[in-house]
């Protein structure tokens, strides 16, 4: 059962750097691959803390920083649909 919840978590991880790694136009989809590895590290703590019998103050610490990168990036990809009008990164020039 532990194996096949590691596979899972796994899977889940390579999915998300797949989809973070492809060439995609809006920042809302790099945005949501960046929570579907969170969450699948998430996962992995989980199981990893429950297999050694250990408390789990570490997770909530871990969900404290996540919500911190998510709410960051929200509003990153707030103030540029209000600056450029979209989220596409074409109309985003980092120079």
């Amino acid at each position: 059962m532990m194996i096949l919840n590691m596979w899972i978590i796994f899977i889940m991880f390579f999915i998300g750097n797949l989809i973070f790694v492809s060439k995609n136009k809006h920042l809302l989809i790099v945005l949501l691959s960046l929570e579907f590895i969170v969450l699948s590290i998430f996962f992995f703590f989980l199981v990893f803390l429950m297999m050694i019998d250990y408390d789990m103050y570490m997770l909530m610490v871990f969900l404290v920083f996540s919500v911190c990168e998510g709410s960051l990036g929200l509003s990153i990809l707030v103030s540029m649909i209000r600056t450029h009008g979209n989220d596409y990164f074409q109309s985003f020039n980092l120079i």
